[in-house]
């Protein structure tokens, strides 16, 4: 058996779709149907993971036509970005939802204002220059791992979706990305949890330039919401299919309650930007790496804007940047 391949119950397979960063694979999983296969999250589009597909469909025996349906969880470039070329090549319908589909034009389209919003968010918090433009330089690399951009057909979070001859339902994922979506079968109790909840990492929520200021709070009231869903395994997006879901809830919960109670102590100490508190959390050596940096930086405005919405921490604007202090402690900003 292909080293990408691993066998799940139901005759499903979950492929690892290599990726060029530090996650290393994506999972795609492949549900079989009584005619043809529905393909979930195919991939980031390289030429590695394109011949990892040719090697999966051909130790398979699966045809390009007999892919029947892409479905989507959500719109990152590691989950969309080979929908549109498996989608040429097969022509089956690719589904996600509206507003995942949204941000996925705006993000990827030819009028893309998505790089100068986030530039400007980046540098009005205290990024500096050369990095903010290693940092878009590094997006522009994504619009051909994203191409060609397939036409889709909408699901939305409340609708239900027969996937393997069952039924599941659609639930909002928010938080890591807006439009997200899992998809829960209740007799067998499984969640494909997409990245909204993943074992061993945590889920990257970061702020969105045109999204809601807080995907923090967005975030920890989905997952509160989904230790109401009874699940027996978890098809994760990244590392491998898990149980304990309820477990690993709390434990996101418990992770973020952390990050922000030690953002709020570095805030009583002095006044930081946003910048500052990334290198203080993940360290000055993700300089070298724009595409984790990127990750760092909103996820670090994502507790900022979520501890500031509280009244737990305080902007003053000066010189063109954002400084903050701990909430009780404004008035030695002034």
């Amino acid at each position: 058996m292909s080293r990408y391949i691993i066998q799940l119950p139901e005759g499903w397979l979950q492929v690892k779709a290599p990726l060029p960063f530090s996650l290393k694979w994506v999972n795609s999983y492949v549900i079989p149907e009584h005619k043809g296969y529905t393909i979930v999250d195919p991939g980031l589009r390289t030429d590695e993971t394109i011949a990892v597909w040719r090697e999966v469909m051909e130790e398979r025996g699966i045809l390009w036509a007999d892919i029947s349906r892409i479905v989507l969880t959500h719109q990152h470039p590691d989950h969309y970005g080979l929908s549109g070329y498996m989608q040429e090549r097969s022509g089956a319908p690719v589904y996600m939802s509206s507003r995942a589909h949204a941000y996925a034009r705006r993000l990827w389209g030819e009028d893309s204002d998505y790089p100068g919003a986030l530039e400007t968010l980046f540098l009005q918090h205290g990024m500096p220059d050369a990095l903010v433009g290693d940092i878009t330089r590094n997006l522009s690399e994504f619009v051909s791992r994203v191409s060609p951009q397939p036409v889709v057909q909408y699901i939305e979070a409340g609708d239900e979706l027969r996937l393997g001859d069952r039924l599941w339902q659609l639930i909002d994922a928010p938080g890591h990305a807006f439009g997200g979506l899992c998809f829960y079968q209740r007799e067998l109790r499984w969640m494909i949890c997409g990245d909204q909840v993943l074992p061993h990492i945590t889920p990257n929520v970061s702020v969105v330039p045109g999204e809601e200021r807080d995907p923090l709070g967005c975030f920890l009231q989905s997952l509160e919401e989904l230790k109401a869903w009874e699940v027996s395994l978890a098809l994760p997006g990244h590392r491998d299919p898990f149980t304990g879901f309820r477990e690993r809830l709390e434990q996101l919960q418990g992770h973020h309650d952390r990050r922000l109670a030690a953002m709020e102590e570095l805030l009583r100490n002095s006044a930081m930007n946003a910048f500052e508190l990334c290198e203080s959390s993940f360290g000055s050596h993700l300089r070298r790496n724009p595409h984790n940096l990127r990750f760092a930086m909103a996820e670090t405005l994502a507790h900022l804007f979520h501890l500031e919405g509280k009244g737990k921490a305080v902007a003053t604007f000066q010189d063109g940047v954002y400084r903050y202090l701990a909430g009780r402690d404004i008035c030695s900003i002034n």
